[in-house]
């Protein structure tokens, strides 16, 4: 590994730490309250950024994603399509993200995380500057899709951990 792929390890590992504080103790009934209709649960952000890794990761590191390979979403049982990873759902999408358990969202997390982190290991400076993504201005690189994906699952893991602190269960500082 080089002192690159540490941090972004180290990144990613922050995620799945931040997620096992949000949930570890979190009583079941706190996954899938909203303060508002409008808003996210505990249980839609946590799902979300598992998704979001997962997807965005598996695409570019040329894999399938442990969502469908290892059968994640028969597990979850969504009414939502296999491919959803939560971009632009509406209040009504976001319900049907409910009734999970933590042992399922932390089960997922954990295996998104495994295999994020096999491939992130592996990386070197020059696979960082490739270009994944040459739909925008500048074209994206694999290092800029990586820190997108830590900045949003970190915003989420972090929406998570106040949610479950209104609720009165600490979750993380």
């Amino acid at each position: 590994m080089t002192a690159t792929t540490d941090l972004l390890v180290d990144a990613f590992g922050r995620i799945r730490e931040v997620v096992h504080e949000v949930l570890d103790g979190l009583p079941a009934e706190h996954l899938d309250v909203r303060p508002d209709p409008q808003a996210n649960s505990i249980a839609w952000l946590v799902w979300h950024l598992a998704r979001v890794q997962d997807d965005h990761v598996a695409d570019v590191a040329g894999r399938p994603q442990a969502w469908t390979e290892d059968g994640w979403a028969e597990r979850f049982g969504l009414e939502l399509p296999v491919v959803d990873i939560g971009y632009g759902h509406s209040s009504d999408d976001v319900a049907r993200v409910s009734r999970l358990s933590t042992e399922l969202l932390t089960g997922y997390v954990d295996a998104v995380h495994a295999r994020t982190v096999e491939f992130v290991a592996g990386l070197t400076d020059d696979d960082l500057a490739r270009v994944v993504d040459e739909r925008w201005d500048p074209p994206v690189t694999l290092g800029v899709r990586l820190v997108s994906v830590i900045s949003d699952d970190l915003q989420h893991a972090g929406q998570a951990a106040y949610l479950a602190g209104m609720l009165g269960r600490g979750g993380t500082d």
